[in-house]
């Protein structure tokens, strides 16, 4: 099976050695997003709110990049640095997603790239 690799300049490049995203059949892995502009590269001003919208902006740009939606993610996985920002964050998700929900799992992280609060990676199944 051949992998298709995802890019789209809505979203940050890449700041390591991976994809955005790659699609294998009609499913897609998509890389973490933080909160990173994509037209600057540097990490947006805010506090956790305004970090995991720019996140799952980020997010959306990809997965509509590969040909689907955020209602088409099946699975979410959510990393912050402080876990009792996990209220404030689910209500960010709430923004973006509507049931039924992809399933999740989030983690409290010592430390995430270049020094943000969020990132959200993601597995996405295309009809």
């Amino acid at each position: 099976m051949s992998r298709e690799i995802i890019h789209t300049d809505r979203a940050p490049a890449a700041i390591g050695p991976y994809s955005q995203a790659v699609r294998v059949g009609p499913t897609v892995y998509l890389s973490g997003q933080i909160p990173l502009d994509p037209s600057t590269g540097l990490v947006i001003e805010g506090d956790i709110e305004a970090q995991a919208r720019r996140a799952f902006e980020n997010l959306k740009a990809v997965c509509e990049a590969a040909g689907g939606s955020l209602d088409k993610i099946v699975r979410a996985g959510l990393f912050l640095t402080n876990l009792g920002d996990f209220a404030k964050v689910n209500a960010v998700m709430a923004e973006y997603f509507s049931a039924p929900f992809p399933a999740r799992s989030t983690v409290e992280v010592s430390a995430l790239p270049r020094g943000v609060q969020f990132e959200i990676d993601a597995i996405m199944v295309l009809d």
